[in-house]
């Protein structure tokens, strides 16, 4: 059974907070060691293998044949940056939490720690949030690469571009989080095999959302993930293409990040201390 951090000694308040944000900087930092000393490897893999083939079969391989417009990269581009976003973050969540909560227990030392467990549940967002951001910007000297025109970063909004990286990494992490705490062990695999294909193809990655005019229900559908306003706000951040109005990236990005954010926070707790 887990330790509930409520057993824990009362605290002056600002003691308490003191002790709280010194707790959540030494989760952080222990867990990027983890990855940096450990898994490194591992995590590049996982991170960039599935976009490193997208953007080399679509935005090279198709257009080298005839098979998709010589400009398809510079469409495909901000989508797969905003998948590699979404997705990294997302498994960077739900995976550990499965393995901690199931096998290994080591949830339980984290919930020892000095800070409430709604906040543990904050730290897991923010660190895979912090992975997904790095595999997103490593994307674009990739694409550099492997795109035949190469990246044309001379006109980012580099304001927006930030501030999506952020906020569309907490979105992708909550995901995460509501996957990882509300789902069984043992369904994980069917879940994640379930979930991140109509993620995928979905959410805006190899086509902008305005061009789904013609096909109305798809667009609306469309509306439901997450990722389809990162894709567009990354459009909008990253290219002067046709997108998606800012307000509505603004509006769809945040109603995500705070829905799921509140849903998996509210998951984790109740885990925790069952």
């Amino acid at each position: 059974m887990s330790a509930s951090p409520t057993l824990a000694p009362s605290r002056p308040p600002l003691e308490g907070r003191r002790a709280s944000a010194r707790a959540f900087y030494a989760l952080c930092s222990r867990d990027a060691w983890v990855v940096v000393r450990h898994e490194l490897a591992g995590f590049l893999a996982q991170s960039l293998l599935q976009p490193v083939f997208f953007l080399f079969v679509f935005g090279r391989v198709l257009p080298e044949i005839g098979a998709a417009g010589g400009g398809y990269g510079d469409q495909l581009l901000p989508g797969i940056v905003g998948l590699t976003l979404v997705l990294t973050a997302l498994q960077n969540t739900a995976l550990p939490l499965v393995i901690e909560f199931s096998f290994t227990k080591e949830i339980e030392d984290r919930l020892l720690a000095p800070l409430p467990a709604w906040l543990v549940g904050v730290q897991k967002i923010v660190f895979a949030a912090g992975r997904g951001i790095v595999a997103a910007v490593l994307v674009l000297p990739l694409a550099a690469v492997i795109l035949p025109d190469g990246v044309n970063l001379t006109d980012v909004n580099v304001l927006g571009l930030v501030a999506l990286l952020f906020f569309g990494g907490i979105a992708g992490a909550a995901v995460g989080l509501v996957l990882g705490t509300a789902v069984p062990p043992n369904r994980i695999n069917v879940v994640f095999a379930v979930v991140l294909t109509p993620l995928t193809f979905t959410g805006a990655t190899f086509y902008p959302w305005a061009g789904l005019d013609a096909m109305p229900v798809f667009q609306a559908v469309s509306l439901l993930n997450p990722l389809t306003f990162v894709s567009e706000g990354m459009r909008a951040a990253l290219t002067d293409l046709p997108h998606m109005g800012v307000e509505w990236v603004v509006l769809g990005v945040g109603v995500a990040t705070v829905l799921f954010s509140a849903l998996g926070i509210r998951g984790f707790v109740r885990r925790a201390v069952d």
